[in-house]
Order: structure tokens, then sequence, then C-alpha cells
């Protein structure tokens, strides 16, 4: 029942007068790993610009009973493991299309001066970020992310394959002494810069003071951050099998679209079955843009799709475009329902993951009645199967057959008090962030 190479998984690696987790190794396991072993929780955030073609994408019925919409018709498969949600919105986007992809995970208020909020895929992060190599992966094309830190700052993403193989799996090319050497340089920095800053904090008034505490906030998670990444440095790298280096470390052109979306999302799987990171988002591109499919003839981005105004053949590519990216997005969870966790769960069970966007109507912009799929963490408490309608019992029905209606729907909520931050803080609090508040929440939704 048990092996003298075994590893108690509480053993800790001290460096810097921090201390982190050892990740779940399997030869952390005994015989008996399957029933003892909790697996982590693992959160995925994927982000489509421009929002949809909302005449073929609405779900019309709630409940149990619903017919998939053309476009959601690629997530069929997965019905018993999803939850299509219809009527949410960011109260703080109404009237402000340039930031529904800024605070999708935020729940902010932006107006032309104001900073950005932390964005929940960074809370969850503070929660797992003891247990692995990296707090949280950004994966974004232009390389501006869905995530943003505690104080308003936008965190870079990654958007070349190999680069992020290469991020997670491989050893860095300058050797561990010099990224060792390079992460207490960077120490150094920052407790000279606290100790200056300390000194002049007795001659500044309140209001100085509390940005000052805010600003020392920030310098204090670059220092665990800091710590932390040097203890890892004394961790091997998880060994790679051929078949699944193949798979993701190669070079993916955009342009072949479908592949480069799903080399994404192998890579994501193999993060998670690593335990390499638990938070990870991906946006497929900015609300000027969105990526074009030529394998399906369409040359168009996201955006120049978007304002079809009417014309049939515009619309009738977003539609595309829509179902290939949910296409995707079912390809991704088809890989975590076949890939085992280590305690012998699919990942899918451990996974929460959101497709969607911060648009419904990408043509005026409406930013209302949002399309939004959650999918997986059924061990984490997720209870699916059914079509979520916030819109029920607040309007009339839905006329997708007088367009107009439908995208008034789409512009102004027909539930006023239905916002998005409450699905955000539920999640939140399903990976262990203690808070009652998240964003503009004003509840949480229960899904269970």
């Amino acid at each position: 029942m048990s092996k003298s190479w075994l590893i108690d998984r509480r053993h800790v690696l001290r460096g810097l007068g921090s201390f982190i987790t050892l990740p779940l190794l399997n030869c952390m396991q005994t015989a008996r790993a399957a029933e003892e072993l909790a697996a982590p929780r693992r959160s995925m955030f994927v982000y489509i610009p421009n929002g949809v073609n909302t005449l073929d994408y609405q779900i019309t019925t709630q409940g149990a009973d619903y017919e998939f919409s053309r476009s959601l018709k690629p997530l069929e498969k997965h019905r018993s493991v999803i939850t299509p949600i219809s009527g949410l919105h960011h109260p703080g986007g109404l009237g402000h299309h340039h930031n529904c992809q800024k605070i999708w995970l935020t729940g902010g208020q932006l107006g032309p001066t104001d900073r950005n909020t932390i964005s929940v895929d960074q809370k969850m992060a503070e929660v797992t970020a003891q247990h692995t190599r990296y707090p949280s992966l950004e994966i974004a094309n232009k390389g501006d992310s869905l995530s943003w830190t505690s104080d308003g700052i936008r965190l870079p993403g990654m958007n070349r394959c190999s680069d992020i193989f290469a991020h997670l799996f491989e050893e860095p090319k300058s050797g561990t002494a010099s990224q060792r050497r390079a992460l207490r340089r960077k120490q150094s920095v920052l407790d000279a810069n606290l100790e200056e800053v300390r000194s002049l904090e007795r001659k500044m008034g309140t209001e100085d003071r509390g940005r000052l505490n805010q600003y020392l906030t920030s310098v204090r998670e670059t220092e665990i951050r800091t710590k932390r990444a040097d203890a890892w440095l004394d961790v091997p790298r998880p060994a790679i099998a051929a078949e699944d280096r193949k798979r993701t470390n190669r070079e993916v052109p955009q342009v072949q679209a479908g592949d480069y979306y799903r080399t994404i999302y192998d890579l994501v799987v193999l993060a998670f079955q690593t335990d390499a990171t638990r938070v990870v988002t991906f946006s497929s591109g900015l609300e000027g843009q969105g990526l074009a499919i030529p394998e399906l003839g369409i040359s168009q981005s996201r955006h120049e799709l978007s304002h079809h105004n009417g014309d049939p053949g515009h619309m009738e590519k977003l539609t595309q475009s829509d179902t290939f990216n949910v296409e995707q997005f079912s390809y991704f969870l088809t890989r975590l329902a076949e890939t085992p966790d280590l305690n012998g769960q699919p990942l899918l069970a451990t996974t929460m993951s959101l497709f969607g966007s911060g648009m419904a109507y990408g043509h005026s912009h409406g930013n209302a009645n949002l399309p939004l799929v959650l999918a997986g963490g059924t061990a984490l408490g997720f209870r699916h199967g059914r079509h979520v309608d916030f819109n029920q019992g607040h309007f009339e029905g839905y006329q997708l057959n007088d367009p107009g209606q439908h995208y008034r729907l789409c512009s102004r909520p027909a539930n006023t008090q239905a916002h998005m931050s409450n699905l955000l803080l539920s999640m939140a609090q399903k990976m262990g962030v203690e808070t009652e508040q998240f964003g503009d929440s004003n509840g949480e939704l229960d899904l269970g």
C-alpha cells in the first residue's frame, strides 16, 4: 500500500524565506490515491470578440428540454456537462462598447479616466498560486489578455504555440543560475524601493497614504511572486510524452485557424494535466479584430462581419464563424473529458470553463443578453443540462423573426438585476476564493 519513494505532498520547498506546496506528482500516489487525493480545481475562460449573430445563436426555451440553436449545435454532445446562459450583462459596460472585453472578467466601471479592477481569474490565482509553477496563463491574440491585476494593470498575453510550450515545459535557455540571479536582483530592487518609500510615509497626508498602501500592496504581491519563482527553480519540469510534445510544441500560423485553436486547447489541457497552472484565459482577438477563417472561405475579421448592416451574406459568414468557434470549444471539452486527472477523474469534472463574449449584437455594439456557456466543473458542485435564462419573466418572449425587436433585447437588459458578475462571483467561490462580492455583483448565481 506504500513505497519508500513516495513523497508526501505536504512536503514543502524552502527558498528565500518562502514556502510553496509541491505540485501534484505521480510519485506522491499510493495504491489508494484515487480515493485519497482531492483533485485540484481549475478554471478556463474563452473569449470571442464582437458578439455573435444572435438570431442564429439564441436558445429560446429555458430548462432541461431546450433545443440547441444553429450556432451552438456542436455542443449538443456535451449537453449533460454544459449550461448555456442568457440574459446576463455588465452594467458598467452598457453604452461603452470599447470596454466590453476589458471588463468581461472584472465587472468594472470604466470611464475615460477610470482604472480597471482585478479580473476574476487573478482572484482565483491568488488562491491557487501557492500550488503551481505559474499562478496563471494568459493567451491572447495581439497580446492584450483578459487578465487584470489588483492595481488595474493588464497582463500581457502569449499567442505563439511554441512559445507557450517553452514557457510551460522547457528549462530557460539562459540556465537556472542565470534566472536565479535575475530574480534576486529584482528582489534587491524591490527591497531598496520599499525602504525608500517607507522613509517618506511619515511626511504624507491621509490621501497620499491611501495611494501608497495600494502601491505597497502591489509591490508585496510582486515580491511574493518573485520568491515563489525562485523556489520553483529547484523543481524539475514535468516530462512530456513524445505524442503530446509533437501535438503542442510546434509553430501553427493563425491563418490555419482550426489547427491553431486546437493546438492552443491541447496546450491548456497539458498545462492542467501536469498542474503547471490552474487558471487560464484565452482571448482570440480584440473587439476591433477577431481571426478570419480562410479554411472556411472567410477572409474578413469578426469585426468586419459583425458590422453586417443586415447583409445576408455577411450574417451567414458571422454565423459560420460563431459555429466554428463553438466547434473548437467543443473540441476542448472533449479533450478534457478524455484526459484523466491524477486521481482518475476526467479533467472536465475538475475544470470549469466559461465561453462567451462581452457583446451580444456586434453591429450596434449591443452588450446586454451576453452569449455565455458554462461547462464542466461537476466535481466543484455545478449541475448542468439546462438552459438558464434570466430574461424569462422580464420580457414578452424572443422574437427572432423580428430582428429589430431582438436586437433591442441585446442592447438593453430585460432583467436589470441579472449581473454577469454574479456568475463570476459564484465561479470564484467554487475555486476557494473567500468573498461575498466581486465586481458589481448583487448576489450569488446558484447553478448547483
